[in-house]
């Protein structure tokens, strides 16, 4: 009598499970975004490619030693704007800034957010160094325009959870962009 009324009961018991967030049959699926075309002015762009109404640009650039360290030679200095981004303090977006040599390889990249663009006096402009093992390859410094500030679970993490559109592999020396 006590297995008639569990084997009943088993099908309910899975359903339960299954709607309650225990179940492992979850179906979840990681993509990662295209990488979009690298430029002095980039339009940002998310997960799925539309445009956040930002622009992220490299104003200027040059070579010099870095201040805190000049020892080490010269390194790129470049100078950013964000446009249209929220200066409310929050930290995206975010896009890969990269020194790249004539053919557009990259030599150096780091991300800068929004939040690093808001200068004095509202300028919305921010600076940073980029060190480069050979500062005479440098001929330019581009932005790539996927939001690298979004940092969602992946499937493997959190099966549960996770999941869904998530930015290209940051850029890293040696990358043709």
């Amino acid at each position: 009598m006590f297995s008639a009324r569990v084997l009943a009961g088993a099908p309910l018991a899975l359903v339960m499970l299954a709607l309650s967030g225990c179940s492992s049959l979850w179906n979840c699926t990681d993509t990662t975004a295209e990488r979009g075309e690298a430029g002095v002015r980039v339009r940002v762009v998310d997960t799925s490619g539309r445009p956040l109404g930002v622009t992220a640009e490299v104003v200027d650039w040059r070579l010099d030693p870095h201040p805190q360290v000049p020892a080490e030679g010269d390194q790129v200095h470049f100078h950013f704007r964000f446009d249209g981004a929220d200066a409310g303090g929050q930290t995206g977006p975010g896009v890969d800034a990269c020194a790249v040599d004539k053919e557009r390889v990259a030599l150096a990249c780091q991300t800068v957010y929004a939040y690093q663009a808001f200068g004095p006096h509202g300028s919305h402009t921010g600076d940073e160094w980029l060190p480069v093992e050979h500062p005479e390859q440098v001929a330019g410094v581009l932005m790539i325009p996927n939001d690298q500030s979004y940092d969602g679970r992946t499937c493997e993490a959190d099966i549960k959870d996770g999941g869904g559109p998530h930015p290209p592999e940051r850029a890293v020396g040696g990358d043709q962009l």
